[in-house]
Parts: C-alpha cells; structure tokens; sequence
C-alpha cells in the first residue's frame, strides 16, 4: 500500500556519508544547524534516501562498495534537484571537472577544515534556496495559466447549457407545453447546482489566499467536528448511493484542541467529499479515531477506485484531479485536497494518505495532543 504524506518543516537534513567514524562524527558536530543523517557508504546512503527526505548530501569520494562518485551519478539520475558536496583529498583536475559534469555542488577538502565545512554547506544551502525561489515563481506563472484554463473549461459548459435554454424560451423555441421541457429544465437546474459549488470554492480560496496569515485558534473538540460534518455529507452519499458511517464517539481527549473552526471543518469535508466522489455505488465509507499518548487521528476509509502509484507524488499540487474514468469532466478545480493539506498543517497537525488501486484509501489527520 503506497503512503504518502507531507513532510515536517524543521532544519535542512544532510547524508554525510563517509567510511571513517570519526569524519562522520566531526561533520554532525560541525553541523549542529541541520538535521545530520549518517551512512557508512555509498549502499547505505541509498538506503536512506528512499526513507528519508535529505536536503543535501555531503560525501567521500573514495569508499568501499560504492564511491563518491558513484553515489553521485545514481543520485543525480534520480534526484537532479538533490545537491551533492564532495569530500576529497585529491587534487586531480579531471576528477573534479567529471563531478561538477555530473552535477556536484561543491567540494570539500580533506583534511576537513571546520571553518570551510560550514561555509560551503552555508553556501549550498543558500543556492538551494534560491534555487526553489526560481522554482516558485516559475509554478507561480504556471498556475495562473492553469487556472485561467480551468476557469474556462469549468464554466463554459453550463453558462453555455443555460444561456441557451433562456434563449430559445425568449425566441419561443421552448414551451412549457413541450415534451421535452422539464427534461431540459431539470439539465439546467443541474447545471445550476454544479456551477454555484465551484463559485463558492472559488470565493472562499481567494479569501484564505488573501487572509492565509490570520487564522484564529480557539478549543475545539476534534471529535465532535469530524462527527458533525459526517453527517452533514449524508445527502450527498446518499445521492450517490454510498453509505457514510460515523464510528466516533466524542470527546477524544481530555481537553479540546486548538484550531481554527473554519479550517478543520473544510479539510475534513474536503477529505470525506473525496472518498464520497471516487466510490462505487453500493459501498461504505467509514469516520473512525484513534487515540493514544501523543496524538489524535481522524481516520476516512474508503474502498473506492485507490489511487495509482503514477499519480501519488501529484496528489498534494494545486488544480490536479484524479480522473479514474479518464472522461476529462471531473467536477471542481482541484484544490480541496491542496488546501485541506495546507489547513491542516498550519494547526499543526498532519496529513497522511494510503492507497492501492482498486482497494480505496485512507485519509488519516493526526494531530498532537500536547503542543
């Protein structure tokens, strides 16, 4: 079952992968700004990576089963956003230009001097950061055109359904006495409903957008809220034949937890709206929680369509749908999961999801009970 969930924001984490105990030890030392992650070669850092996000990798050349600059080619090849530092104690010109031709960062020289490990790492942390800055405002144009797309593609439909019906009633076209009118009619009601959900979201995204840095917290029992909202989703499961079940029994813990009422309410209707959407008609779609020392869960099941392991890194970006179906006429703009995501963290909590095609998904919000 494939698990995916946003990572904690906290310092920059670094591999320093290197043979020798005592080196990998200095560098974590050095390093007490970051986040030090230790791996004895090549084999190891690899291993890591695929269990840990790591921000910067800062490696010997010459190691037992696999090299420096080994690790830096399959890095690259897979990660080319991931920056590499070299430690050598060669001056070799060739060695150096094939690593940088390979994408390495920087270099260190050995024997390590602290004060040229720190500012290089300080520098390649700079360049990193820059380097997304660059990335951000590319997405950022990236996402207007895509918006600006989905806008038009979203509300031409109806607006085009409706404004013909009016029209062919003024040019006397349609009849209330027609067979067919309450048929188009009802087409155009539906039309209607599809469109003011849509507007709705749109207003409330602006006005998150515009005021994302004032959120007002105030005690609220978590349990509660998932069990209310469940059952405010009952018509719109019922409507596509799916059953919806609260298994929560409030309160959750010994005292209410601070959110924002506004916030908590949209992602977990969000998440349930989701597994309502990608379910088949006839199955079940259960609100559980789990409590222990450390936190609170809200857990959302569902044994819908899963999602695929081609569309899991993608899940969490703005304006992405998941179209099982592959029609092109998925409703909404793709921003329910983004933002219950980016609420959900802002409150301090998380969110994590798990799914396999064909066996539906969990939706899991934790949040810590002592903060």
């Amino acid at each position: 079952m494939m698990k995916f969930s946003e990572p904690d924001i906290g310092p920059k984490t670094i591999l320093c992968v290197d043979d020798e105990p005592i080196i990998r030890e200095l560098c974590a030392n050095a390093l007490d700004d970051y986040h030090v992650v230790r791996a004895e070669d090549g084999l190891e850092a690899l291993n890591v990576l695929e269990t840990i996000k790591v921000d910067i990798i800062l490696s010997d050349i010459k190691m037992p089963n696999l090299n420096g600059m080994e690790l830096l080619h399959k890095v690259k090849e897979q990660r080319p956003d991931l920056a590499v530092i070299l430690m050598t104690g060669y001056s070799d010109s060739e060695l150096i230009l094939e690593a940088l031709k390979a994408g390495a960062d920087d270099f260190i020289n050995k024997p390590i001097n602290i004060l040229q490990l720190i500012t290089t790492v300080e520098k390649v942390s700079e360049k990193l950061k820059i380097r997304q800055e660059l990335a951000d405002l590319k997405q950022i144009d990236q996402l207007k055109s895509d918006f600006l797309g989905l806008i038009s593609h979203k509300l031409k439909t109806p607006t085009t359904a409706i404004s013909l019906f009016i029209q062919n009633i003024a040019e006397g076209i349609e009849s209330p006495d027609d067979a067919d009118f309450k048929q188009m009619l009802a087409l155009v009601q539906t039309e209607t409903t599809h469109m003011e959900q849509p507007i709705q979201d749109l207003l409330y995204f602006s006005e998150v957008t515009l005021h994302k840095d004032n959120i007002k917290l105030e005690p609220i029992e978590l349990g509660l809220v998932a069990d209310r909202v469940t059952c405010s989703m009952q018509a719109s499961a019922h409507k596509h034949q799916v059953k919806l079940e609260s298994l929560i029994s409030p309160p959750l813990a010994s005292k209410p937890l601070l959110l924002s009422s506004q916030r908590i309410n949209f992602a977990i209707r969000a998440l349930i709206s989701n597994a309502i959407k990608f379910s088949e008609p006839g199955s079940t779609i259960s609100v559980t929680s789990e409590v222990d020392d450390k936190q609170v869960k809200i857990l959302i099941k569902d044994s819908g369509v899963g999602i695929t392991k081609q569309e899991f890194p993608k899940i969490f970006n703005k304006f992405y749908q998941i179209d099982p179906d592959h029609t092109g006429q998925v409703r909404g703009f793709g921003l329910g999961l983004y933002y219950a995501c980016d609420f959900i963290n802002s409150m301090g909590g998380r969110l994590q999801l798990e799914s396999e095609p064909g066996k539906g998904t969990v939706a899991t919000i934790k949040f810590p009970l002592h903060r």
